[in-house]
């Protein structure tokens, strides 16, 4: 009868050799990991106004009626003026009680209503913006919600933001690897994050505007991205 040790001996020697094996697949590879940030500059092209008009009455479906008749010579207004159907649109309507101040120990009492409607308006001529603005005012408009400016390119011209960001994490990562005597190696992965709205700067030229005068300024389109090297 032969020894069995001659025969397990190899089984366990190819055995180790594969969970050595193993063990190194699954041993963590070496990498950085490196944020950065790129930001470019662009000037406003386009603007949104907010604004419409509130009216008042005894009853509820007069308030209404005063202030659909005044929306309407708002918005066909405004549509003489030059600004596009597509470029006007509702943003919100409503209408609630107005209340008699009560004195002391007595309810308050409905005196009254206000119905109030409100339109968003794109402006693409900024050089026209300020009269838009005069001509909602002359018009009837009583509210102004709000006054925004937007680069209609915006998602294209980050690119040049996302460029260079990676470049500035490249650098960084490149300083780190030769101060640490290493080498980069590929790039494992690429994300992006962060705060990606346009920020804007208020100093830039005026508008040309006889009305209302009105600073366009520059907004600053940022990118931030994170990517991750591995190590030779």
């Amino acid at each position: 009868m032969r020894p069995l040790f001659r025969y397990v001996f190899p089984v366990l020697l190819v055995s180790a050799l594969m969970a050595s094996a193993a063990s190194a697949d699954d041993a963590p590879r070496r990498s950085i990991t490196v944020s950065a940030s790129g930001s470019v500059s662009a000037v406003p092209d386009t603007a949104r106004i907010t604004s419409g008009v509130a009216t008042e009455a005894p009853v509820a479906r007069d308030a209404v009626s005063k202030n659909s008749e005044a929306m309407q010579k708002i918005i066909a207004g405004l549509k003489a003026g030059g600004i596009d159907e597509k470029d006007i649109q509702t943003t919100s309507f409503h209408i609630e009680p107005r209340y008699t101040r009560a004195r002391e120990g007595e309810a308050s009492v409905i005196d009254g209503y206000r119905a109030t409607n409100q339109v968003q308006v794109v402006v693409r001529n900024l050089d026209k913006l300020g009269e838009v603005l005069d001509r909602l005012a002359s018009l009837g408009a009583n509210e102004m919600a709000g006054l925004s400016f937007d680069v209609s390119q915006a998602e294209k011209l980050k690119d040049d933001a996302r460029k260079e960001a990676v470049a500035n994490a490249h650098r960084r990562a490149k300083l780190y690897a030769d101060a640490a005597g290493v080498e980069l190696g590929e790039v494992l992965t690429i994300d992006e994050s962060g705060d990606n709205a346009p920020h804007p700067i208020f100093a830039g030229r005026a508008l040309k505007a006889d009305a209302v005068p009105i600073e366009r300024g520059s907004e600053t389109l940022e990118a931030t991205v994170s990517v991750t090297w591995a190590l030779k």
